[in-house]
């Protein structure tokens, strides 16, 4: 207040209304933030749910595999040749075990897998880069509030700028987040 007249300092009203919009655009990052942090979990289950299916894939051509092995060394230096029924099971389980390796129909052979694992990993690693480009421009915006209620109580113009410099920075963050999160590590 200026002069006892219950007037506000006009410096005041720009800084609250720079408060103001420091606040909205930590609200927007904040809610960038928690969206990608929620997008990279979830990518990151589905990821390892991915990679259990492809070793329980693994596991079964394997064992398909080895059983085939089995039954041919079993009667390969024999007296007696392997019994026809025998033979076709183990070249069945062979075929089987070919299969897992690609299936492009279901999208479920070990080179699908993998692929939709890996694409899942990555949607799952630009979500965490978004999250922490999210969170450093709340960082900034949280500290350019603090700084321009410390020029508002002290009326020191260099904390108001200050603070609408890390507003700049924050808001640059944010901006990266949503467009390219990937492009500056930090």
């Amino acid at each position: 207040m200026s002069g006892g007249h219950g007037h506000i300092d006009s410096s005041n009203k720009r800084i609250a209304l720079l408060v103001a919009i420091l606040a909205a655009l930590l609200a927007v990052s904040e809610m960038g933030g928690k969206s990608s942090q929620t997008n990279a979990l979830a990518s990151h289950i589905d990821a390892s749910n991915l990679w259990s299916f492809f070793q329980s894939k693994t596991i079964r051509q394997t064992t398909l595999r080895t059983a085939a092995e089995e039954a041919e060394a079993t009667y390969k230096d024999g007296p007696t040749p392997m019994p026809p029924a025998l033979k076709a099971q183990a070249e069945r389980w062979r075929q089987t075990a070919q299969r897992y390796d690609t299936e492009p129909e279901t999208g479920e052979g070990r080179k699908e897998l993998a692929a939709r694992a890996k694409a899942k990993e990555q949607h799952r690693d630009q979500s965490m880069a978004a999250y922490h480009m999210f969170e450093y421009g709340s960082a900034c915006f949280q500290l350019a509030i603090v700084l321009a209620g410390a020029a508002a109580l002290t009326s020191v113009i260099w904390l108001t700028f200050l603070s609408l410099g890390l507003g700049v920075v924050g808001f640059g963050f944010t901006v990266l987040a949503f467009a390219a999160p990937t492009l500056i590590h930090l």
